[in-house]
């Protein structure tokens, strides 16, 4: 899951389960981006890195509860937040709460950056005419520039050709297959010669 996930379900007494919250607004000067002491408030708490400011649901009376690790920008998780006894105000933010708050941000955070990382760093091993041969993709998402880079290595593990392809190159066993079998030619490289031949 991505970052500013809504959370589906929590631990009793802290957050309820709730797939449909609106859009909320969280301030600019939220504290989460400066380093000052610990605050420990019914509405926000800070400590160990994280905050988590209950804010108001401002597409019903209901209210949420937003998770901002110090210093990124946007929240790690935002989850509805409980009613307190009157039914009116928020539950008021304490510490057990809170930990179990920074673990499940922080369970996305870790899910998140997972994510990524497989989406980026892929690899296969294909079985070629010469043998065992571990293909890999590694993805460099540049903002101006996006490109990745398609190696191989033999079974002992020596690179035997790296090639830089686009970002949106899918590697596949057949595509891992067929680059191998190519003498490790540039992808679309046959096809861009094939083409300029016929014209």
């Amino acid at each position: 899951m991505a970052r500013g996930e809504r959370l589906d379900s929590g631990p009793p007494g802290s957050v309820i389960g709730h797939a449909n919250i609106g859009p909320m607004t969280i301030s600019d000067d939220d504290p989460a981006s400066d380093n000052a002491a610990a605050i420990h408030e019914d509405r926000l708490w800070r400590d160990n890195g994280w905050t988590a400011r209950v804010i108001k649901n401002e597409d019903d009376e209901g209210w949420a509860v937003a998770m901002i690790k110090d210093g990124e920008p946007e929240p790690a998780l935002v989850g509805p937040w409980t009613m307190g006894r009157d039914k009116k105000n928020p539950k008021p933010l304490d510490s057990a709460a809170f930990n179990t708050l920074v673990k499940t941000a922080a369970e996305v955070i870790r899910r998140h950056e997972q994510h990524t990382h497989a989406e980026r760093h892929r690899e296969m091993a294909v079985t070629a005419a010469s043998g065992r041969v571990t293909v890999k993709l590694d993805v460099t998402p540049d903002d101006d520039d996006p490109y990745a880079e398609l190696s191989a290595f033999d079974a002992a593990g020596r690179e035997l050709a790296r090639v830089r392809v686009d970002a949106g190159f899918r590697l596949t066993s057949a595509s891992a297959l067929a680059w191998v079998e190519s003498d490790y030619r540039k992808p679309g490289a046959a096809r861009a010669g094939r083409r300029a031949a016929e014209d």
